[in-house]
C-alpha cells in the first residue's frame, strides 16, 4: 500500500509535485507534497477542485499511472472513494502510525481499486 507498484511509471527521486491528479471519474485536484521514504511512500493532495478543497493523503499504492509528457498521475479510487477517506489535516499525521493505519486500511478495503 505505501510503495509504487512497478507498473506505476514511478522512479526513484521523480518528484510529482505540482502534478495533476486524476481519478477514472475525473480531477481530483494536484500534488502539493510527497514523500518517498520507503515503506511510507504517499502524495498529500490539495483538492482546491472541490467546493471547500481540502489535503487529502494517498498512499502510493493507489497510482496507477504517472504521464510525464501531461504531468498527470492517475489513482485508482473515484473521487467519492477519496473524499470518504481519512480526513488529512495536518503534515504531523503523516508520521502518526494510528493515522496512517487507518488511512491503508481504508484504501485497502475499496472493492473498486486494483490496489496492491
Amino acid at each position: 500500500m505505501w510503495m509504487y507498484t512497478q507498473d506505476s511509471g514511478h522512479t526513484h527521486g521523480l518528484s510529482l509535485v505540482g502534478f495533476a491528479v486524476e481519478a477514472a471519474d475525473g480531477a481530483i485536484g494536484h500534488v502539493d507534497r510527497q514523500q518517498d521514504q520507503p515503506g511510507m511512500q504517499h502524495l498529500v493532495v490539495d483538492t482546491g477542485v472541490w467546493k471547500f478543497g481540502r489535503s487529502v493523503l494517498v498512499p502510493a499504492g493507489a497510482v496507477i499511472a504517472i504521464d510525464l509528457r501531461t504531468q498527470t498521475v492517475k489513482v485508482a479510487p473515484s473521487r467519492e472513494e477519496i473524499k470518504a477517506a481519512p480526513r488529512f489535516t495536518t503534515d504531523s499525521e503523516t508520521g502518526d502510525t494510528e493515522y496512517l493505519s487507518a488511512v491503508g486500511d481504508y484504501y485497502l478495503s475499496l472493492h473498486s481499486a486494483p490496489l496492491r
